[in-house]
Protein backbone atom coordinates (compact mmCIF):
# COMPACT_ATOMS: atom_id res chain seq x y z
CA UNK A 1 0.00 0.00 0.00
CA UNK A 2 1.13 3.70 -0.22
CA UNK A 3 0.85 5.57 3.04
CA UNK A 4 0.96 9.69 2.56
CA UNK A 5 1.41 12.18 5.21
CA UNK A 6 1.15 15.62 4.15
CA UNK A 7 1.38 18.78 6.31
CA UNK A 8 -0.98 21.73 5.65
CA UNK A 9 0.47 25.39 6.28
CA UNK A 10 -2.97 27.37 6.67
CA UNK A 11 -3.70 30.70 6.65
CA UNK A 12 -4.77 31.79 10.07
CA UNK A 13 -8.02 33.76 8.29
CA UNK A 14 -8.64 30.30 6.31
CA UNK A 15 -8.86 28.00 9.56
CA UNK A 16 -12.00 27.68 10.64
CA UNK A 17 -12.74 27.20 7.12
CA UNK A 18 -10.71 24.50 5.98
CA UNK A 19 -12.59 21.28 6.81
CA UNK A 20 -15.69 22.80 4.23
CA UNK A 21 -12.82 23.83 2.01
CA UNK A 22 -11.38 20.67 1.72
CA UNK A 23 -15.24 18.82 2.22
CA UNK A 24 -15.58 17.71 -2.03
CA UNK A 25 -12.04 16.55 -2.00
CA UNK A 26 -11.83 14.46 1.23
CA UNK A 27 -15.75 12.58 0.11
CA UNK A 28 -14.26 12.20 -3.25
CA UNK A 29 -11.54 10.49 -2.34
CA UNK A 30 -12.94 8.66 0.96
CA UNK A 31 -14.96 6.97 -2.19
CA UNK A 32 -12.37 5.83 -4.79
CA UNK A 33 -12.14 2.07 -4.78
CA UNK A 34 -8.34 1.90 -3.94
CA UNK A 35 -8.42 4.14 -0.68
CA UNK A 36 -8.16 2.58 2.38
CA UNK A 37 -8.15 5.40 4.72
CA UNK A 38 -8.14 9.77 4.45
CA UNK A 39 -8.13 11.35 7.87
CA UNK A 40 -7.43 15.25 8.50
CA UNK A 41 -5.99 16.07 12.05
CA UNK A 42 -4.88 19.77 13.29
CA UNK A 43 -1.57 20.14 14.92
CA UNK A 44 -1.09 20.41 18.12
CA UNK A 45 1.58 22.57 18.03
CA UNK A 46 0.63 24.83 15.40
CA UNK A 47 -2.89 25.61 14.90
CA UNK A 48 -2.96 26.26 11.54
CA UNK A 49 -1.17 23.38 10.44
CA UNK A 50 -3.64 20.06 9.41
CA UNK A 51 -2.29 16.88 8.74
CA UNK A 52 -3.92 14.46 6.23
CA UNK A 53 -3.18 10.72 6.63
CA UNK A 54 -3.80 8.42 3.65
CA UNK A 55 -3.16 5.23 2.29
CA UNK A 56 -3.92 4.02 -1.04
CA UNK A 57 -3.67 0.16 -2.60
CA UNK A 58 -0.88 -0.09 -4.90
CA UNK A 59 -3.19 -0.08 -7.65
CA UNK A 60 -5.25 2.70 -6.16
CA UNK A 61 -2.54 5.34 -5.47
CA UNK A 62 -2.11 6.26 -9.72
CA UNK A 63 -5.83 7.33 -10.14
CA UNK A 64 -6.18 9.00 -7.31
CA UNK A 65 -3.61 11.57 -8.51
CA UNK A 66 -4.50 11.80 -11.82
CA UNK A 67 -8.66 12.32 -11.09
CA UNK A 68 -10.42 15.09 -11.60
CA UNK A 69 -11.43 15.79 -8.37
CA UNK A 70 -7.03 15.67 -6.99
CA UNK A 71 -6.84 18.59 -9.47
CA UNK A 72 -9.79 20.37 -8.14
CA UNK A 73 -8.99 19.53 -4.84
CA UNK A 74 -5.49 21.19 -4.81
CA UNK A 75 -6.85 24.09 -6.51
CA UNK A 76 -9.54 24.56 -4.26
CA UNK A 77 -6.51 24.87 -1.38
CA UNK A 78 -4.16 26.92 -2.83
CA UNK A 79 -5.52 30.17 -1.98
CA UNK A 80 -5.63 29.01 1.41
CA UNK A 81 -2.09 28.12 2.14
CA UNK A 82 1.00 29.99 3.56
CA UNK A 83 3.23 27.87 2.26
CA UNK A 84 3.82 24.52 -0.25
CA UNK A 85 2.80 21.34 2.01
CA UNK A 86 5.19 19.40 2.94
CA UNK A 87 4.76 15.43 2.61
CA UNK A 88 5.97 11.82 3.30
CA UNK A 89 4.77 9.39 0.82
CA UNK A 90 6.25 5.67 0.45
CA UNK A 91 4.98 2.34 -0.09
CA UNK A 92 5.02 -0.32 2.64
CA UNK A 93 3.74 -3.51 3.57
CA UNK A 94 0.53 -4.46 4.60
CA UNK A 95 -3.28 -3.11 3.76
CA UNK A 96 -4.56 -0.91 6.19
CA UNK A 97 -4.26 -0.36 10.01
CA UNK A 98 -3.28 -2.87 12.20
CA UNK A 99 -3.29 -3.11 16.18
CA UNK A 100 -0.13 -1.31 18.22
CA UNK A 101 1.24 -4.53 19.94
CA UNK A 102 3.22 -2.54 22.14
CA UNK A 103 0.06 -0.76 24.11
CA UNK A 104 -2.50 -3.50 24.13
CA UNK A 105 -5.43 -2.44 25.99
CA UNK A 106 -6.89 -4.89 29.12
CA UNK A 107 -10.50 -5.58 28.25
CA UNK A 108 -10.81 -4.85 24.86
CA UNK A 109 -12.12 -7.49 23.38
CA UNK A 110 -10.33 -6.58 19.72
CA UNK A 111 -6.94 -7.79 21.89
CA UNK A 112 -8.24 -11.07 23.42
Amino acid sequence: MYFIVVKFPVKPESVAQWPEIVREFTEATRAEAGNLCFEWSRSLEDPNEFVLVEAFTDAGAEPHVTSAHFAAGLESMRPHLVATPKIVSRRVDGDGWEEMGELKIAGDAAHE
